[in-house]
């Protein structure tokens, strides 16, 4: 058990949890909400590493025969966890023109909302012994949010080198809520039938 939970796929998982208060420590550097280049570029680099291990653990489970429980419930939760992180932060960051404000805010809460219904979705269908399998469209959307969050992360410090990166990222964002809507409705009719019958 202790060998299973402490496995290379499961320790990638960790340390992506882990990430999480590191990219909040890059935006309080100063001691308070302040996005300097030097803190996005931090935040942004802890960011990409994170997202490379939520790639790596999956595959290394599969490839290595080493999946296990603990592993198949941290997973989803580091991954929310990080894109949530990263999400608020970019909102609270109203100081700063590169983070999420105005309209933008609506992609961010339809992101965040539908991470806690299919969340919700699928602990009572678990509870069932009802599985609802990811889809590949789902694995697009989160591929989309990741580079959007990049994009975003890095804001007006990628803006001095490439004057478009806030606005890709804003634009990345946008796709990926329409993209999270479409799935959202997927999972929740494919789990309608399993609480109708019920």
């Amino acid at each position: 058990m202790a060998q299973r939970a402490f496995n290379l796929p499961n320790m990638l998982t960790y340390a992506r949890i882990l990430a999480v208060p590191l990219v909040v420590l890059c935006f309080f550097l100063e001691g308070r909400l302040q996005s300097s280049d030097f803190a996005r570029w931090s935040a942004l680099a802890i960011f990409v590493v994170a997202s490379i291990t939520d790639y790596l653990d999956g595959y290394l489970a599969r490839a290595w025969k080493q999946t296990s429980n603990i592993g198949r419930m941290l997973d989803p939760i580091a991954d929310k966890l990080l894109v949530a992180t990263c999400l608020l932060l970019l909102a609270a960051d109203t100081d700063n023109r590169g983070g999420i404000a105005g309209w933008s805010l609506w992609a961010a809460i339809i992101i965040l909302c539908r991470e806690i219904l299919v969340s919700g979705l699928r602990e009572y269908l678990a509870a069932l012994k009802v599985s609802v399998p990811v889809t590949q469209l789902a694995k697009w959307k989160t591929a989309i949010q990741m580079v959007a969050i990049a994009f975003l992360l890095a804001g007006p410090a990628g803006d001095k080198i490439f004057p478009l990166t806030t606005q890709i990222g804003l634009v990345l964002l946008w796709i990926a809520a329409l993209v999270t809507l479409y799935t959202g409705y997927d999972y929740f009719r494919a789990g309608l039938k399993h609480i109708m019958d019920e």
